[in-house]
């Protein structure tokens, strides 16, 4: 083969395994002009022919192809080069870090979210004294999927039975709290001794610290990420009322 260095490393492979045939052994000769200068990439091409000619050496001249010409963009036609500098195996293991860490950020789904403050939230009987009225206002309460069903709910109580009273008030904001932690990837809200407030998520710590971007700076020491759950220090020191409250307006910052 004339003018060896013209070709590519594949191509050079493809025409070499094109010599001899079964028990016939033959040789390929490749051939370059001695009065150029060969390319770095020319020179590393002709040595990866010569150092892979054993049968079943494809796989690692591929490899080697990938280390001279760089793998490129894997959603692209570009080729990087950046494969040549550090290597196949650390390529790999690169881009396996890299990949966790995109993975890591997405927020997880969660089935239902538990919400285990000590509070008081429940339709009293004298509020909605018919029974099944109150099933339905319970139903319509567990089925609330955003803030807009809160206030429509909110509104259709004062229509309908006048002043909401505070345990039903509390009602709601729960449903609003569970809604709002679902959607961000918590599975439970609970105390944790008498000065912190755990919430429990399948997430991992990239996506929690994407989360966290969105509270303001000067509540991020209030948040430690653990496994499986965040912790929220100080806030199981306040009444339950206000860590509902506090959690609302949290959520609020996280969801937006």
């Amino acid at each position: 083969m004339e003018d060896a260095q013209k070709f590519g490393l594949a191509q050079l492979y493809q025409l070499r395994g094109r010599v001899g045939r079964s028990g016939i052994q033959a040789h390929a000769w490749l051939l370059y002009p001695d009065d150029i200068n060969l390319s770095d990439k020319a020179r590393k091409r002709l040595r990866a022919l010569q150092e892979f000619s054993q049968l079943g050496s494809g796989y690692h001249l591929a490899m080697r192809d990938m280390e001279i010409r760089g793998v490129g963009s894997l959603l692209g036609a570009e080729q990087s080069g950046q494969v040549e500098a550090i290597g196949f195996e650390m390529y790999t293991e690169m881009l396996k870090e890299a990949i966790d860490e995109i993975q890591g950020q997405e927020i997880p789904t969660v089935e239902d979210t538990q919400i285990d403050l000590n509070l008081t939230a429940f339709i009293p009987n004298r509020y909605i004294t018919d029974v099944e009225q109150k099933m339905d206002a319970y139903r319509a309460v567990a089925t609330v999927t955003c803030d807009r069903d809160i206030k429509q709910i909110e509104r259709d109580w004062l229509d309908r039975y006048g002043e909401i009273p505070e345990p039903a008030r509390q009602l709601l904001q729960v449903a609003d709290l569970k809604h709002k932690a679902k959607s961000i990837g918590f599975s439970r809200i609970k105390p944790e001794g008498k000065q912190n407030i755990i919430l429990e998520t399948p997430m991992l710590e990239p996506g929690w610290n994407l989360l966290l971007e969105k509270l303001p700076p000067h509540l991020h020491g209030r948040f430690v990420y653990g496994k499986k759950k965040v912790i929220v220090r100080g806030l199981g020191a306040v009444k339950p009322t206000q860590q509902l409250e506090t959690l609302i307006n949290w959520f609020n910052c996280l969801c937006g």
